[in-house]
């Protein structure tokens, strides 16, 4: 029964029950933690997470770099 609606509630609103999840962490965080702490935490996350979706796509980071930053800077 539970599992038929929570699959349901899933299928049909997934990115707002994703969000919503999220904003409730992140104020939680901003309350305990503090602003900036927060946001520094938050980068690092998004950071880990760029990088792992580049590299399970097998994209060099180097690369990646190199579009980026000016030419030679990293080598």
């Amino acid at each position: 029964m539970f599992n038929q609606i929570f699959s349901e509630i899933w299928t049909n609103f997934r990115g707002r029950l994703i969000c919503t999840v999220f904003g409730a962490i992140t104020g939680f965080l901003f309350l305990w933690l503090g602003v900036l702490q927060t946001l520094f935490l938050l980068f690092c996350i998004g950071s880990g997470f760029f990088i792992g979706h580049k590299l399970d796509k097998n994209e060099d980071l180097l690369e990646w770099l190199d579009r980026f930053l000016p030419a030679g800077y990293h080598r």
